[in-house]
């Protein structure tokens, strides 16, 4: 539902594009109709240039190489270039060459095309081959990705759009921004006075008065990942998105609900995507990059790194 456009509170649109909804709102109503369009362009050009479901996209293209070196877009190279840098904060919990595993659990078209209820997988999963096998030069702008290796940008290309978008709309329409993609939180700007007021729940469409807690931001990004949204079933097994690359299966749920914050929301992402991998290690691993996060347990039991706000629901 879009907010009424009123000079005293920030204006919001709202828009379905990759599979989810992405929201803008701006500090300066005037701003809103320069701020959509932005964000929409941004959304179409990820689309078109790092989509796994599209043929016609630019990262399905690379995929069709054969492992022969590449010379992409200067949003491709970026992509991979994030993706590869989250591997390696994240000692590779969140590794993008888990593209075959994805595909061979089930996940191989948009989400909302696929089969809920499918047969048995034919082969058991198996461990990803790694970031580092993809080479990158950004000297030629050019990618190498192995031959029979498949990219998937998701766990980074929300996030990034988010980010992409929020940094082109604050200056060109002088107004603080908030940008969300399926939840992925990016801001900029001067933001309104309090901060922006985010809610945090398992799923990013859940209306304001189900959130599990409310927090507000200032400044850099937030996001949550969860196990419990995108699932799917296989010979009546139960899976999700989030794969551990150590494994090439979805991981099994020690928390079902992780929400971090950072200087960006592709660093926000990549911690609370990290942290579902990390399991029980999750707190140790999050407090040594230094990031404030909230994570549910299996059993509903919540617990909070480096200083995340106490629980607040929103009002009912």
């Amino acid at each position: 539902m879009l907010a009424p456009e009123t000079h005293d509170q920030p204006a919001l649109r709202t828009m379905r594009a990759i599979g989810t909804t992405a929201i803008v709102t701006v500090t300066e109503p005037g701003a809103i109709d320069r701020a959509e369009a932005v964000l929409r362009d941004e959304l179409v050009a990820i689309d078109v240039t790092c989509s796994r479901f599209r043929p016609d996209s630019e990262l399905s293209d690379l995929h069709r190489g054969n492992g022969e070196r590449r010379k992409v877009s200067a949003l491709l190279f970026e992509a991979i270039r994030v993706a590869c840098d989250v591997a390696r904060r994240t000692e590779g919990a969140v590794d993008p060459t888990v593209g075959n595993a994805v595909e061979a659990l089930g996940y191989d078209r948009d989400f909302a095309k696929l089969d809920p209820w499918g047969v048995a997988l034919e082969h058991a999963p198996r461990p990803t081959p790694g970031w580092w096998q993809i080479e990158l030069d950004e000297r030629q702008r050019t990618v190498r990705v192995p031959a029979g290796i498949h990219i998937d940008l998701g766990a980074s290309a929300k996030a990034l759009v988010a980010d992409r978008a929020a940094r082109r709309i604050a200056p060109r329409a002088h107004t603080g921004v908030l940008v969300s993609v399926g939840g992925d939180v990016a801001t900029a700007g001067a933001p309104p006075e309090g901060g922006w007021a985010v809610g945090i729940a398992a799923d990013s469409n859940t209306p304001l008065d189900d959130v599990d807690q409310v927090v507000t931001i200032e400044s850099g990004g937030l996001a949550s990942s969860a196990t419990a949204v995108r699932t799917w079933h296989r010979g009546g097994r139960r899976l999700h998105h989030i794969v551990d690359p150590a494994t090439g299966d979805s991981v099994t749920p020690h928390w079902t609900l992780a929400s971090a914050t950072g200087a960006t929301c592709v660093e926000a992402n990549a911690a609370s995507t990290a942290a579902v991998v990390w399991g029980r290690r999750a707190p140790t691993k999050l407090e040594a990059l230094g990031q404030p996060a909230r994570l549910v347990r299996h059993d509903g039991q919540v617990f909070t790194v480096l200083g995340w706000p106490t629980e607040h629901r929103s009002p009912s």
